[in-house]
């Protein structure tokens, strides 16, 4: 009896990737894989066929093809933790909206070089989901499909994650060396070397030593960040909540040693000199010298845009505090400007220069 000309799918999984097959009910031949692939939302589909491009056979195949195309796979996934990655091209930071639209209220930013899982494209605009920020961001500064895999590989980090809070980090590789920092729980510290009981970590720019029991290592992407609603005090002037809102318009942007722009680049006592001065109130290019102006306060007293300072032996390291127990500051290369806890080590001081 002669058998119907109808095409059986099937799939296997092969070094972790979903291959397409498909077979003819009379014919023991299968389609095979070629290297010839497309491109469509971030996953590559390879399919060829050995049959003629006018039979019956050819359009079911490319119409079943198409629908795997458009859904995805999920052996497919997983590019450093995002299943369909795009990555921001942009000269500073990517603004996230809570709506598809350029006059949509800003609900985070995702900074040059930095991660996302898009969920879905439309008009110009992707929906995507980084780090706690969920919104839209515009399609011309976004990479997607190979070419963010490819770049998410250039980029990727080694990240020491603080697993409890109060972790010591310590002058050498030894329960016996001093403690230089405390750290809370969440933190991210750049990896310097794994020495495997100890890890090499640098932090605002200091280096120094923490156990491996108290941190999880892995390679990451920068993702975004999010620009949460300030809740101010009684009593808080304006020009406090305007300074505040000035410095987070440069979240996202790049930290350069010695550097003073607030959109090229600038350290931490470069970042508050440059806030600082849009206002009038001129400081030196130092955050040891920045310390020894205004009034000193304790952190319970402090508002939104007074100066906290950390450091080990000495000050090294400024922010602004933006209200909440949250401060603002040029953190280190892999992260620029962010958005960090005011706790995320203890401050050795606290001053307020504002009225």
């Amino acid at each position: 009896m002669k058998k119907n000309n109808v095409i059986q799918a099937f799939s296997v999984a092969c070094c972790g990737v979903l291959v397409l097959g498909f077979c003819l009910n009379n014919s023991e031949s299968l389609l095979s894989v070629s290297a010839e692939s497309t491109k469509t939302a971030g996953i590559t589909n390879v399919i060829s066929v050995n049959v003629e491009k006018d039979s019956e056979a050819y359009a079911t195949l490319l119409a079943t093809a198409s629908d795997v195309t458009a859904t995805g796979s999920s052996e497919s996934t997983g590019v450093y933790g995002y299943n369909n990655i795009g990555i921001a091209q942009v000269d500073g930071n990517l603004n996230v909206r809570a709506e598809a639209s350029e006059s949509g209220e800003i609900v985070g930013k995702l900074p040059n070089n930095g991660a996302c899982e898009v969920i879905s494209v439309a008009n110009g605009w992707a929906q995507i989901t980084s780090g706690e920020v969920e919104g839209y961001v515009s399609t011309d500064y976004l990479v997607t499909g190979e070419e963010a895999v490819s770049l998410a590989h250039e980029l990727a980090a080694w990240v020491a994650t603080v697993t409890g809070d109060g972790l010591r980090i310590r002058q050498e590789a030894s329960t016996d060396a001093p403690i230089i920092i405390n750290l809370s729980s969440g933190e991210k510290l750049e990896v310097e070397e794994d020495m495997g009981d100890w890890i090499k970590v640098s932090v605002d720019g200091e280096e120094g030593y923490v156990s491996a029991d108290y941190v999880t290592v892995a390679e990451e992407l920068e993702d975004a960040m999010t620009l949460e609603e300030i809740t101010y005090g009684e009593g808080v002037s304006d020009v406090r909540v305007s300074l505040v809102n000035y410095a987070l318009q440069f979240v996202g942007n790049p930290y350069v040693w010695g550097g003073t722009s607030l959109t090229h680049g600038c350290d931490c006592s470069g970042f508050v000199m440059s806030i600082y001065a849009n206002y009038g109130i001129y400081l030196p290019h130092s955050s040891r010298a920045q310390a020894g102006y205004g009034t000193k306060i304790s952190a319970s007293e402090a508002q939104p845009g007074d100066l906290f300072f950390y450091g080990s032996g000495g000050i090294s390291h400024v922010a602004i505090y933006i209200g909440n127990g949250q401060i603002v500051h040029a953190s280190n290369k892999r992260t620029g400007i962010k958005i960090s806890s005011a706790y995320y080590r203890n401050p050795v001081k606290v001053v307020s220069l504002l009225g």
